[in-house]
This record gives C-alpha cells, structure tokens and sequence, in this order.
C-alpha cells in the first residue's frame, strides 16, 4: 500500500467519512477503492508467514481471513457507526448468525424479541435450542417482559428496532441496561434505521449487525452483512468463529458496497422524505385501515422513536382489510415492484405473511402484530408524485 499517510477521518461529519473513511490507497495511487481480487497472499520469507500466523505481524493471511478491500469496507462502517471494529460477513444473516453463535455456548440463553425478520427468529427460537441455548421471546415493548425473561445463565438480548414489519420501536437504552445488569450483552439489528438515523451503540447496545444487502448497497445488486462492536468483543466473540467457519464477505461485493456507501446518506434522505409523504398520503383513505411509520404522531411508540432515532427511514407499513385487499392493491401497481428486500432505489412493496414470515403460523403472525392485509411498502428514488399516483392504482382496486 501506499507509504502516504492516510486522511484521519473519524473526526469528520458522517457524509466525508462514508467518502473517505478507511481508505488504502496501493503504490498506483488509484482515486477509487482497489479490487483485490485474490485468495492468498505471497510472504516473503517462511519467518514472515510464521509470524503473521502468531499475530506478531501486520499483513493478510488468506482472504477467508481477510482481505485489503473487505478491510476497507469493514472500516468505513465502523466509522460510521463509531464502533471500536468491524467483521463483514456474506450476508446479513451470516452477520446475525454469527453475533449471537459467537456469545453463546450449550446451557446459555438468550431473550428475544418476538418482532423480527422471520429468519432472525428462526435463528434464536428453534436454530440455537438444538445446540442446547435456550430462547424466550417477549414482547420487545414491554420492558416488564425483558426483566422477567432474564435468568442467571442468560447471555444475549437481541432486538431489531424499528422491528419488521411492523415497524415497532423498542427502548434500546431500558433493554441495554436490563441486559448488562443481568450480566448479558444486547445486540441490535439496526437494518431499517442505517447507521446514519439510529445509534444503538451510543444508546449501550454492546453489538450491531446490519444486512448491507439492504440501504448500503441500495441497488439490488449483491449481498452482505457487517458486525459492530468493541475490539474487545470482536477479538473474544467474533473474529475467531468467523476466521474458521468461513462466511467470509467476498472482495467484489466489499468493493460494491464501499462505493455505494459514498452515495448513502443521499438516497436515504430522498427515500426517507418521500416515505413521510406516502405515509401521510395513504393515511385516512378509504379501505386503509391503518398506516405505521415512526415519526407519525399516530404511531404507538412515537415519543420513544423522536428520543432515540434521528428520522423515521425509508420503509413504511399499512394495512388494508384482508389478504385479497393487499394482493388486489400490489398487483395494480405498475412502478411499485413486488419483492421482498427493501432499502433499494426502486421502490419494493411486500405481502410479509406470505413471504418472509410466512413460515410462522396465523396466531403466531397475529401476536407479532401481522395481519393478513399487511404490506410493507420500501420506498425508492422515484419521483414521489409518480408514486403516488401509482399509490392510487392500487387504491382503485380495493
């Protein structure tokens, strides 16, 4: 790499870093992020193998370790986050998977709460019990639930907040300060905020994952997952099961993703303003039952959502009165396309008990807060006036 000191960027505004943090720049001086394309790294004497392989020296290894472009994506989170490290992962739920694994072994338990991503909840409710880690699920805003769920050997809080699909807002600072005076740590899935609306770590989460599958790459391109925490529950939790187990994040899709991190703060904004007018605009109108966005003072947790969030996000929900409604109304739009991610610059709209909560049964779909004319509506960067009007096609039809 380079010998040119790099620019010191963690003291700068969240936009520069997302342009310049972590960069390594090789001795080409390239202005964009280089793609190291590689498995393996050449040493140049036995002695320095031996020695990176101790951890005596600096350098890579083998790219299921690490890689020069992963390590800049891996660093540009982290400073976004203001996390002390990072570990990328191939996926967001390889991220997932991996944050909780890592803090538990058979006899250990973890709380839950029961809003999230279906296979987030597969992962704690039926993965982990079959190697001996026991799981409850409460209500995530309850804070009673959280302390009455807590037992002696309890290790792991995980909430995601605002939860999918509902988009609930669960107290990160109550349920972090439960965790740590049960002597557990709490990670948070903070997908549908972005690092740049919610800072769980800042409010005493000890870890945050992220799906950069969504908002970070944000163009429906490629996937990835990041890990966030301190060094030391990185080194201790994480760093070792990653490095033998594999889920490594490939170069290519870390070198995707740095770049589209440069434009994030720009499509959230957009994507963010124009889900308040949609939001807005779909509220009262006839056969919409009810609209769920954070920021609207109709939302049950709204006071909590203006404490600890810095904007509602890009995604709101909506419920019509039953299945057929919901199906009607995303099969007559024309703009709007169906599928189930979100944070990307076309706008996604989701029939989630049919599609990625659907291995739940009905009650379990209802005590989530899932009815059947639910849908999950992920705004993009069209114009808002387009949507809208695409809006009213499908309100013509229910």
């Amino acid at each position: 790499m380079s010998e040119k000191t790099p620019i010191e960027t963690r003291h700068l505004r969240p936009a520069t870093r997302l342009v310049h943090g972590g960069t390594m720049r090789s001795q080409f001086g390239e202005t964009s992020e280089a793609l190291f394309l590689t498995q393996g790294y050449v040493y140049e004497t036995m002695e320095q193998a031996e020695a990176r392989f101790k951890g005596e020296a600096p350098g890579f290894l083998y790219s299921r370790f690490s890689n020069p472009t992963v390590a800049m994506f891996e660093r540009r989170m982290a400073e976004l986050e203001g996390a002390e490290a990072a570990r990328a992962t191939a996926s967001g739920m390889a991220a997932v998977t991996a944050s909780v694994m890592g803090q538990v072994k058979a006899g250990d338990h973890i709380v839950a709460a029961k809003a999230l991503f279906g296979s987030c909840r597969y992962v704690v409710e039926e993965l982990m019990p079959r190697f001996g880690v026991a799981c409850t699920l409460v209500d995530g805003t309850d804070l009673t639930q959280w302390k009455a769920a807590m037992r002696p050997n309890t290790k792991v809080l995980f909430l995601e907040s605002p939860t999918n699909p509902q988009l609930e807002i669960i107290d990160i600072a109550a349920v972090a300060k439960i965790a740590h005076e049960g002597g557990a740590a709490l990670t948070v899935d903070n997908v549908f905020a972005t690092p740049l609306l919610q800072s769980p770590l800042e409010l005493g989460a000890d870890c945050v994952v992220y799906s950069a599958t969504k908002h970070v790459d944000g163009q429906g391109r490629c996937l990835g997952g990041i890990i966030l925490a301190s060094e030391q529950f990185i080194q201790e939790k994480i760093h070792n099961l990653l490095r033998q187990t594999g889920p490594a994040l490939s170069p290519f899709n870390a070198w995707v993703l740095l770049k589209s991190l440069e434009t994030l703060p720009v499509r959230v904004n957009q994507q963010m303003q124009s889900a308040i007018r949609l939001a807005d605009y779909l509220a009262g109108k006839p056969g919409v039952l009810r609209v769920l966005y954070p920021t609207r003072k109709d939302h049950p947790q709204y006071e909590l959502a203006q404490k600890q969030m810095r904007g509602g996000g890009t995604v709101f929900s909506f419920v019509l009165a039953s299945k057929e409604a919901a199906f009607r109304f995303a099969n007559a739009l024309k703009i709007v396309k169906i599928s189930n991610n979100l944070g990307d610059a076309k706008s996604i709209i989701t029939h989630p008990a049919t599609t990625t909560h659907q291995r739940l049964s009905l009650d379990a779909r209802l005590d989530m807060g899932i009815p059947e004319g639910l849908l999950r509506f992920s705004v993009g960067l069209e114009d808002v006036e387009d949507l809208i009007d695409d809006v009213n096609r499908g309100l013509s039809v229910i």
